[in-house]
């Protein structure tokens, strides 16, 4: 009885006030299909990073024929409207992203993708592999759904359809990083942001949250080991790179095992690939190594900054090598960090739209998200929605960036409610 009392009292209290007489659960009802309908579009024509041109151009027409102020060209192939209620407010922005892979579709969908791209000189296919297609058709639901109510609104909300969260292609730039130094939390000044994610090991239904650094910096790296050549037989005439590298990769690992408190938080630092030498019986002069570093804390990220330099520098010397580290190496994310005073504000909103029960506190991952690059500017909010069939069992269901990847069209209406309702409860708190 008590806990029936509680989500009652709950749910009473998190009714935003000014907005009582707005029915969301019917309008998402309404908009579905037509989510469905571009969900389906979307991924049938994918469009790689800094290549969405088609895709830019259907959310263009679509957010126009609502009567939005809308801004295409922004990092390239972005777009961005912006719904103003004529009264005084703050500033909502609502983010989707909207690239595809390069990945080969392997599934017997209606509307599965045939399409071609070309990335890095190379013709490849192209699959919306990680529910991108998604994200743009919830978004534009509660474009459509916000739009109808734009009497009840107070303040502005700008909805950011953004390019090349996958990464621009090799020699070009992208993404949200780009969106910033263009100024789209500007003119007018983004207030909070919001954002979410199509999981497919999640159930439909179903969302995840965090609060504080949710999903990890990325700091790619490379290292370089310049020794001397010798003929295998005489180890002693060469300046080994391979057995330098082989010291630096098992000392590197030290540094998250014995030098972050890892009861605090997780960070990764992983070798990804190592090159060096044609023939078993000479020793190269170079080896080269790519890596990655993944935290959740700005601690830990600058901690591994300054130590990794020590390590590569100090086995080389004694190694009688040279090493030559770059880091970052061609790109950066900051870690995706939800405000810790938003998402206490949000939380009420996020349970009442999906329900206590359906409202999951999820553990930090290691994966990357560049919605960070907002949140470095202004308070933001990142979740996971569920996207994974209820009779599929969390094991046979395929892993996001795979050629079998699904998530199921019912998981969008909770996402078009949610982005609804933050813009809402938002304006009614401030």
């Amino acid at each position: 009885m008590k806990r029936k009392m509680l989500s009652l009292l709950l749910s009473i209290a998190c009714v935003p006030f000014g907005f009582a007489k707005v029915d969301v659960d019917a309008m998402a009802d309404n908009v579905e299909s037509d989510v469905i309908k571009w969900r389906h579009h979307f991924h049938e024509f994918p469009e790689l990073s800094n290549r969405e041109v088609n895709t830019a151009k259907y959310i263009a027409d679509y957010l126009t024929s609502l009567g939005l102020d809308v801004q295409t060209g922004i990092a390239k192939t972005g777009v961005v409207a912006i719904l103003d209620s004529g009264k005084p407010g703050p500033v909502v922005a609502l983010r989707a992203d909207m690239d595809g892979l390069p990945v080969k579709e392997q599934n017997d969908l209606a509307y599965r993708s045939t399409q071609v791209g070309e990335y890095n000189g190379n013709e490849v296919p192209v699959m919306h592999a990680c529910g991108h297609d998604t994200h743009m058709a919830m978004l534009m639901g509660a474009a459509k759904i916000l739009t109808d109510i734009k009497s009840e609104l107070k303040g502005k909300v700008k909805f950011i359809f953004q390019p090349a969260e996958e990464g621009a292609p090799a020699g070009e730039v992208g993404g949200a990083e780009v969106m910033v130094k263009e100024g789209v939390l500007r003119n007018p000044d983004v207030d909070a942001i919001f954002g979410l994610h199509i999981n497919a090991n999640t159930d439909v239904g179903k969302v995840r949250y965090n609060s504080g650094g949710t999903m990890a910096a990325v700091d790619p790296f490379k290292i370089v080991i310049n020794g001397k050549q010798a003929h295998g037989a005489y180890p002693w005439k060469s300046v080994d790179p391979v057995v330098t590298a082989a010291q630096m990769i098992m000392s590197i690992q030290t540094i998250v095992s014995r030098e972050l408190k890892l009861i605090d938080d997780a960070a990764v630092v992983s070798i990804g690939s190592i090159h060096g030498g044609n023939r078993s019986n000479i020793i190269p002069s170079e080896v080269e190594m790519v890596g990655t570093i993944r935290t959740l804390n700005k601690a830990a990220r600058e901690h591994i900054y300054e130590s990794l330099p020590r390590k590569v520098n100090a086995i080389a010397q004694s190694m009688g090598a040279e090493a030559e580290l770059t880091l970052p190496l061609d790109y950066s994310y900051p870690i995706t960090y939800n405000d810790p005073e938003l998402t206490a504000q949000m939380l009420p909103t996020i349970q009442r739209t999906a329900g206590i029960q359906n409202t999951l506190l999820s553990k930090p991952v290691t994966g990357a998200e560049d919605f960070s690059f907002f949140q470095e500017q202004v308070p933001g909010l990142y979740v996971w929605v569920g996207g994974k069939p209820l009779d599929v069992s969390e094991e046979d269901s395929p892993a996001h960036h795979t050629p079998e990847f699904y998530v199921d069209d019912s998981g969008m209406k909770l996402g078009v409610k949610l982005l609804t309702n933050f813009t809402l409860d938002y304006m009614a708190q401030h």
